[in-house]
């Protein structure tokens, strides 16, 4: 139990001043969790503090609109994280009374609830004695420990739970898991960790045989995928624009965008111009960029370039901008529309 104890010490004395920490209220935890999901703290705290003061309660949640849930999350990315908490936040709403389940194998049961985001509700809001166990726990143990099964390998996730688990002093697996989270997060970091000040450095595995640098041990690495995206900004004389929704699974699900060409493989300015001057009956053509803006999400980097073309009569079923800035867009456009169409509002 030393290092338990030292960890859990390590901790209390800390430990960042974060809002989720001050209450173990299901629904805040829940929410953080899953806006925690591939997102660092500081990025995500604006948002959880934005869907709070939105969504005081799992109800405000549940009864809002889709759209309006993936506007407060945009720029957050893995949209699916917003689709599935709004899924949830209705079933536990409209199915379950309100009330959140309160152990693990109940809460696995929730649409994007996997095991990490389950342990850490069940332990931090209903103290069940379960450790949680993501990217930070994987580091933290197989340094201290010693531990280097390939964390790729899906059989490992069994070991480095069995191993959590015992190390969890029964009773306190809320500060316990927030302790080896915290830890790993600002102390035992991926790269630069700071093991100079570090309460482990005399027990630690890693640092003794001088392997900080090679645990956790991952040889998979993610496939990338090259996609190549021409968005056309058809624009009529009132300012109004054409937008589309992606309905299809996939990056950017139920989001809006401009009309889109996807090419297979990177094309020229002048083909793609082509394309859009037979596709829309004008040679009006505005290229914003002729070297495209690289996006990069986990598995994809999506090279996008924007043109506009004006439109000289009014569009049927058109936006102006105003009504188009309400509308959740990928961040990459939405920054692209901030920068080249916001001064069209102040007119």
């Amino acid at each position: 139990m030393d290092f338990s104890n030292t960890l859990i010490n390590w901790y209390l004395q800390n430990k960042r001043d974060l809002p989720w920490r001050e209450t173990k209220n299901p629904y805040n935890i829940w929410l953080s969790e899953i806006i925690l999901q591939q997102t660092r703290v500081a990025q995500g705290l604006p948002y959880y503090l934005n869907f709070i003061k939105t969504f005081p309660t799992i109800q405000n949640l549940a009864n809002a609109s889709e759209e309006k849930v993936l506007k407060l999350w945009q720029g957050l990315g893995y949209y699916s994280r917003a689709r599935n908490l709004h899924a949830t936040a209705k079933h536990i709403t409209n199915n379950l009374n309100g009330e959140f389940p309160d152990n693990y194998n109940k809460l696995l049961n929730l649409k994007g609830v996997g095991e990490y985001t389950a342990a850490a509700i069940a332990s931090i809001s209903f103290n069940e004695d379960i450790a949680v166990v993501d990217g930070n726990v994987f580091r933290v143990l197989s340094r201290y420990f010693g531990i280097e099964s390939d964390i790729s390998v899906p059989k490992t996730k069994k070991e480095f739970q069995k191993l959590a688990n015992e190390v969890l002093p029964k009773g306190k697996a809320a500060v316990f898991n927030q302790a080896l989270m915290e830890f790993g997060a600002i102390q035992c970091s991926p790269k630069k960790p700071n093991c100079e000040n570090c309460v482990f450095n005399t027990k630690c595995f890693a640092l003794q045989y001088n392997k900080v640098d090679k645990l956790p041990v991952k040889t998979k690495k993610n496939k990338i995928k090259k996609r190549y995206l021409n968005y056309i900004v058809v624009k009529d004389s009132n300012n109004n624009f054409i937008i589309e929704q992606r309905n299809e699974d996939g990056i950017w699900k139920n989001l809006f965008q401009f009309p889109l060409l996807e090419t297979s493989k990177h094309t020229s300015i002048k083909n793609i111009s082509s394309k859009i001057e037979k596709q829309f009956k004008s040679s009006n053509i505005i290229v914003f960029n002729d070297e495209p803006i690289i996006h990069k999400l986990s598995h994809q980097h999506l090279y996008i370039r924007f043109f506009e073309i004006n439109i000289d009569e009014e569009i049927n079923h058109s936006l102006n901008l105003e009504e188009l800035v309400k509308k959740p867009f990928p961040i990459v456009i939405h920054n692209f529309i901030e920068k080249h169409y916001f001064e069209l509002t102040k007119k």
